[in-house]
């Protein structure tokens, strides 16, 4: 039952509503490990039992799928732009480059949109799994292993089947060799297959295998030990990837629709592929390669650029770009390959290999920002901020804009007054965008010793904020208010749980899935540099792609990555209550507390929906809250 409370809050004379009682309580039942925010908005709860799902707009769960007990964080595996989860019994990492992250004699897909728990292979006898692939943008399941039923040796040779995941029902399926048959050679899937408008490739440990849609075989070859594929847009030319040494290097190979090598000879790069570009003039490839111990990200690493004829896999480039470190962006244009280092750096080059800014340009550490403007390319550091010519690399602005390496760099563009601002190192900048003259536009001195992360226009000013601080500021830099709530405990451990989660953060998850992989070509490349202004972009893009799958669970998904936040004008911060620690609905207008949650547990455990508007909070080991943000 609901329960508000008007109270005065101790830290400003307003009146709010505070709510102690949640709008919907789940009782799990068993002592909940995880919780996980989907970008569909439901949240998953790993218990001791099993998994929960769980939406506001419904009173009950969604689903209690405890067939497998207890489910692990690696044996649960979210399947980017799509409805569905992933899980496994048992857990660990494939052995084989290309292989699900996931391993385990049972798998099950659950729609958390839904509830439906719509594939088990234990309900349909699969005894063994060796791959599951999740295919989209056709909704397939392909899955290989051993299963159960036929004779003794049809139950002990390896096979592959196609699931329809709409319906749940199996399309076709086939053994890799034939059953009962004497055979000294080993079969098994060695990567993920490709699926295309007439048939289905299976890499194999034998060479690739082409089935028609009923498992009839169109063609097999010797390229073995493939681990994932990529055709262009006619599907008549294939590229086949083999990792060698261990995954240090990786070997290309280009086959035919009829399964003949179309290359003499197979094509090495250095390194795992990141990016694989099928364009017009020829093949775009990035590649990363180890370069030391760490394990840091563009720190010990370094990626190496090329670019090849689709013709016969040799080298367009007489002399490949030097990276000196790790490829954060990589950008296909219209006359070349525009690319920005981790460590400082941006550079382009033609697709006749020829350099196209006068000289490489040099930036701050970390390019937070590439993005194109009508005066050219703006980019924005750690360290520094510009833009530049992008036909040359001249400088637009005469000098870079520079500050401290900062922890945190926030940026929006004021077309009203046609200037850039940027936050960094306690202090706003404002820069003119035809002449690059810089001003100061107003001092932020944040609380706790933070620095602003989110920037951004409002109607009635520039609007800044970090975890437990928000401020706004006038079109003047006269600041309007500056509220701040503190932390529930004295330490800063809070500051990365508090704040709006981010759950629909389209970008990540359109780079997860645009990354270079089996069936990128279905979905379009994602190496186009965005307009600085261009939000939503992404969230179109994969929104259209929800919508061109029937499937229910993919419309309801369509409809969510199209719909404006929730709360998009509240900023929620957790911070001390009079009565405990709580979350605080805050107006970005006006900086007046609009709502107050009494959570009292100083760590609470809680996520933020915040296109839906919801708060989950794990009130005790068994139980979850939701609350209404939007009232």
């Amino acid at each position: 039952m609901k329960k508000l409370l008007l109270s005065f809050l101790a830290f400003g004379s307003l009146s709010a509503f505070s709510q102690s009682q949640p709008d919907n309580t789940y009782e799990l039942g068993a002592k909940i490990n995880e919780m996980t925010l989907t970008n569909a908005g439901t949240l998953i709860a790993a218990t001791n039992d099993g998994l929960v799902g769980i939406s506001a707009a419904n009173s009950q769960p969604l689903f209690n799928f405890t067939d497998y007990g207890a489910i692990k964080t690696e044996e649960m595996e979210f399947v980017p732009l799509s409805p569905y989860v992933i899980v496994a019994q048992g857990g660990g990492k494939g052995a084989m480059a290309g292989l699900s992250a996931l391993t385990g004699t049972k798998r099950a897909i659950i729609d958390h949109v839904s509830g439906r728990v719509i594939f088990k292979t234990d309900d349909l006898g699969w005894k063994q799994v060796y791959t599951f692939d999740v295919i989209l943008p056709q909704n397939k399941l392909v899955i290989s292993g051993l299963q159960k039923e036929g004779s003794m040796a049809e139950k002990n040779t390896a096979k592959v089947a196609v699931y329809d995941l709409s319906g749940g029902k199996m399309d076709y399926s086939f053994f890799l060799n034939e059953p009962g048959k004497t055979t000294a050679k080993y079969f098994a899937v060695t990567g993920k297959p490709l699926l295309l408008k007439s048939s289905l490739i299976i890499p194999t440990t034998q060479g690739l295998i082409s089935k028609d849609h009923s498992g009839k075989t169109l063609w097999e070859n010797k390229m073995k030990d493939i681990s994932w594929m990529v055709s262009d847009k006619t599907e008549k030319e294939i590229y086949a990837f083999e990792p060698v040494n261990n995954g240090s290097n990786t070997r290309i190979h280009k086959v035919g629709s009829n399964g003949a090598e179309l290359w003499k000879d197979d094509r090495k790069v250095k390194g795992t592929i990141s990016n694989f570009e099928i364009l017009d003039k020829g093949l775009a490839i990035v590649s990363d390669q180890s370069g030391g111990t760490g394990g840091v990200i563009g720190k010990k690493n370094e990626s190496n650029i090329a670019f090849m004829s689709a013709t016969n896999g040799e080298d367009l480039w007489e002399k490949a770009p030097k990276t000196k470190g790790y490829v954060q962006h990589f950008y296909v244009m219209d006359d070349g390959i525009l690319f920005g280092i981790y460590e400082g750096g941006i550079n382009k080059i033609s697709f006749e290999g020829e350099t196209l800014f006068k000289k490489p340009l040099k930036t701050g550490e970390n390019i937070q920002i590439m993005a194109e403007t009508p005066q050219g390319l703006i980019y924005i550091t750690n360290e520094d901020a510009n833009i530049v010519d992008l036909k040359t690399g001249d400088q637009v602005w005469d000098k870079p804009l520079k500050y401290k390496n900062a922890a945190a760099v926030a940026s929006a563009y004021d077309a009203k007054n046609s200037r850039y601002l940027i936050g960094a190192d306690d202090e706003i900048f404002a820069v003119d965008e035809n002449t690059g003259n810089v001003s100061e536009f107003g001092k932020v001195k944040f609380d706790e010793k933070e620095q602003p992360d989110h920037m951004e226009l409002r109607d009635n000013g520039v609007y800044l904020s970090s975890s437990q601080n928000m401020a706004l500021y006038n079109f003047d830099g006269d600041e309007a208010y500056h509220e701040y709530y503190k932390s529930p405990t004295n330490s800063g451990i809070m500051k990365i749980a508090s704040g709006v989660v981010a759950v629909a953060s389209t970008a990540l998850a359109m780079a997860s899935a645009y990354k270079a992989g089996a069936n990128k070509t279905s979905f379009g490349s994602s190496n186009n540099l965005r307009n600085y202004n261009e939000y939503g972009k992404e969230a179109k893009r994969a929104a259209d792609m929800f919508a061109g799958i029937a499937d229910a669970s993919f419309a309801i998904m369509s409809q969510r990555y199209k719909a404006t936040s929730a709360t998009e004008n509240d900023q929620f911060i957790l911070t001390k209550l009079d009565d405990g620690a709580g979350l605080v609905k805050v107006n970005k207008d006006t900086g007046k507390v609009e709502k107050e949650i009494l959570l009292k547990d100083k760590k609470p455990e809680y996520k933020v929906d915040d296109i839906g508007g919801v708060l989950y909070y794990q009130a005790d080991n068994n139980t979850v809250y939701a609350y209404d943000l939007t009232r």
